[in-house]
C-alpha cells in the first residue's frame, strides 16, 4: 500500500482547525473527503501540525496511504479540483518510504506571525494579520525575544489546556523584525506547546508597546505561571510556514526542509 506527502496551504478562516472536529468544518477533515471521492475509500490523513481555528499554512505536510499506485502529480490536481471551493491547495504530492510519518518524522517546524501596524485597518488581508492602530518598537520586541530562546519550562506560554506531557521545549530561534508596515515574529522548534507562538507573540506585543520590558519576559518565563503570559494573540496572524525532516524520510521540496 503506497504512501503519500503532500504539501499544503490553506487559509484557516472557515475551520475549526486542522484536527476533525464534531460538527465543524477542518482542514484534516475536507481533505479526508477529497481522498473520498477520489478513491472510493477514506484513507487517514495526519498531518505534521494541529492549527488551531483561523490559523493559516503555507507549507503544511500531512501523509496518507492509498490502495494503489498514483502519479503524484495526479494526487496533486484531483485534490485540488476535489476540494473546491474550501480554501485549500495541494502545493505537492510524492510518494515517500512507508514508514514517513508527516508528525512523528518532522525534526522541525517554523511558524510565522504577522502584526500589521497602521492606523487603518486591513481589507484585502482581513483574518489574515492581527492588525494593531499603534505603533510597536520591533527592535525592542526582538531583543526581548531572545531571553526566550533554548530550552525552557515553557508552561507561562502554554494554553491550559495543553496536552502535551511536559512543558519542556527547545526554541531554536525567535526573531521579529519590520517588514514594510508589518511586524513578522517567526519562531523555530523541533514542536510547539498548544498556543505557545501566540502566548509569546502577544508577550512581545506588550514590549512593543512599551508596557513590559525585556526582563519582564524573562521573569514570566521563569515564573512558570500562566497568569505571568500577556495575552494570546489572535489567531488571525499565524502560519504554519516549513516543516523539516531528516532526509533519510524522503521529504518532499515545497514547504518542506531537509535537517541536517
Amino acid at each position: 500500500m503506497p504512501r503519500y506527502a503532500i504539501t499544503i496551504e490553506y487559509d484557516g478562516t472557515p475551520f475549526s482547525g486542522w484536527q476533525v472536529q464534531p460538527a465543524a468544518p477542518s482542514v484534516q477533515g475536507a481533505i479526508a473527503d477529497a481522498l473520498e471521492r477520489m478513491t472510493d475509500t477514506r484513507p487517514l490523513v495526519t498531518g505534521a501540525g494541529r492549527t488551531d481555528a483561523g490559523v493559516h499554512a503555507t507549507g503544511q505536510v500531512a501523509h496518507f496511504d492509498l490502495a494503489k499506485d498514483w502519479v503524484p502529480d495526479k494526487i496533486r490536481d484531483a485534490l485540488n479540483f476535489h476540494l473546491r471551493p474550501n480554501p485549500i491547495a495541494v502545493i505537492e504530492a510524492r510518494e515517500v518510504a512507508a514508514d514517513f510519518d508527516a508528525r512523528r518524522s518532522a525534526i522541525s517546524r517554523a511558524y510565522l506571525y504577522r502584526l500589521l501596524v497602521r492606523r487603518a485597518p486591513p481589507v484585502l488581508d482581513r483574518h489574515r494579520v492581527w492588525w494593531l492602530p499603534v505603533p510597536l518598537d520591533a527592535e525592542a520586541m526582538h531583543q526581548a525575544a531572545q531571553g526566550l530562546v533554548g530550552r525552557h519550562d515553557f508552561t507561562t506560554f502554554r494554553a491550559a489546556q495543553c496536552q502535551a506531557k511536559s512543558p519542556i521545549r527547545t526554541l531554536d530561534r525567535l526573531d521579529v523584525s519590520r517588514v514594510g508596515p508589518e511586524v513578522h515574529v517567526v519562531a523555530h522548534a523541533r514542536s510547539f506547546l498548544h498556543n505557545q507562538v501566540r502566548s509569546i507573540v502577544g508577550t512581545l506585543k506588550l514590549v512593543g508597546t512599551g508596557r513590559m520590558s525585556a526582563a519582564e519576559v524573562r521573569a514570566a518565563l521563569e515564573a512558570r505561571d500562566r497568569a505571568a503570559c500577556g495575552p494570546v494573540a489572535p489567531p488571525d496572524g499565524l502560519y504554519l510556514t516549513e516543516v523539516g525532516y531528516p532526509p533519510s524520510a524522503q521529504p518532499s521540496s515545497a514547504g518542506i526542509s531537509s535537517g541536517s
